[in-house]
């Protein structure tokens, strides 16, 4: 079992940047890769970014040039690092982990928000 705890979001200005983390514990050996998602009010999920525990990174169109995700070797922790953040970023960030142990699972963490004024 995987146990994720987001923080680090907050209120920010248009153009201004902060710093996700999500706190990984458990059987992280099964952590397959780690995506952040959002869910703005009113909205479906949408994808961020996503690491594998080999490294490889993805982003959604909407973080392409402007968020980077890093983490550690052992999946642990994992940075959602966002710059020039808009208002439409506004949204509660979940970090969620996948495996194939058992079938495949996936576990999700509680969300943290993150609020941009314009």
């Amino acid at each position: 079992q995987v146990r994720l705890v987001e923080s680090g979001g907050g209120l920010v200005q248009a153009g201004g940047s902060l710093s996700l983390s999500c706190a990984a514990s458990g059987s992280t050996y099964r952590i397959k890769d780690i995506s952040w998602v959002r869910q703005a009010p009113g909205k479906q999920y949408d994808f961020v970014a996503s690491i594998t525990k080999g490294g490889g990174t993805n982003y959604g169109d909407s973080a392409k040039g402007r968020f980077t995700i890093f983490g550690d070797n052992f999946m642990t922790t994992v940075t959602l690092q966002m710059t020039n953040l808009q208002p439409e970023d506004t949204a509660v960030y979940y970090c969620k982990a996948r495996g194939d142990f058992a079938g495949g699972w996936d576990s999700w963490g509680d969300g943290t928000q993150v609020t941009v004024s314009s």
